[in-house]
């Protein structure tokens, strides 16, 4: 990874795979810049470096995340490169499921993106290069039992991203949509929190944040828009496409239900 002196904006850098992000940019040589509601998150994130800066922002409030925007840009410089990392994964059956947890997902994991994609894209696209790399999920292929409000924001990402990418086709813009299996992240621990479906456990255990990132530069050199970080996340899309109900069996073995 070589980024000496561009300017990289991570939402959700202050923990998981915002942190992994912001520090392997760093130290690269990036200026860094962290969007989170999580202060002491972002501080510990950039300890070591001082080329991370930590913004506090709400990323579904949208003048919130554009003043924020526009802060950045003042002091380090044009937005080089995005990672829309922010997202909450409680999980639960959707009829027993809290009403507001539910909304709140939507509003962060999808909502999110589209406050980040209309705060910073419009300006990429003027200057005709950036790297757009958002994070859905093989959530967001492949649904299970009770991962269901989460799933739903993962299809939604994609599909904006995807929809976002055509619509800039030859732009000068880099997109990546990001298919990961179950990744070792705090993220994790907020579904085991809640009602942690079996069918997690049957594939394996997560990988490693630096999987994902490596992927990930690997697909924008190449071209490749959507990102599937192993071999099995490449299968279980395969399969979903062609053997949905046979998917679909497979899960409500596991699970017993």
């Amino acid at each position: 990874m070589s980024d000496s002196g561009k300017v990289v904006l991570i939402t959700g850098g202050g923990s998981g795979m915002g942190r992994e992000a912001a520090r392997r940019f760093a130290e690269a040589g990036s200026r860094v810049a962290l969007f989170d509601v999580n202060a002491a998150g972002m501080a510990e994130t950039g300890e070591g470096f001082d080329s991370v800066h930590g913004w506090t922002v709400d990323i579904t409030d949208f003048d919130a995340v554009r003043n924020a925007v526009q802060a950045v840009e003042a002091k380090m410089g044009p937005i080089d490169r995005l990672y829309n990392c922010a997202a909450i994964m409680p999980f639960g059956k959707l009829v027993e499921q809290d009403n507001g947890i539910i909304h709140k997902q939507m509003a962060i994991n999808y909502g999110g993106l589209v406050n980040i994609t209309q705060a910073v894209l419009p300006g990429m696209l003027k200057r005709g290069k950036g790297d757009f790399v958002s994070f859905a999920s093989m959530a967001g292929i492949i649904p299970m039992l009770m991962t269901g409000a989460y799933t739903a924001t993962k299809f939604a990402v994609r599909a904006f991203t995807e929809t976002l990418y055509h619509e800039h086709l030859n732009s000068g813009i880099r997109f990546a949509c990001v298919c990961p299996p179950a990744v070792s992240t705090p993220l994790l621990q907020q579904g085991r929190d809640t009602a942690w479906p079996k069918m997690l456990d049957s594939a394996g255990p997560p990988i490693e944040p630096q999987v994902v990132i490596d992927a990930i530069e690997a697909c924008l050199a190449k071209g490749k828009f959507f990102v599937y970080p192993t071999r099995d996340a490449k299968i279980g899309a395969f399969m979903r496409r062609l053997f949905p109900g046979l998917i679909w069996k497979q899960v409500h073995q596991v699970e017993g239900f």
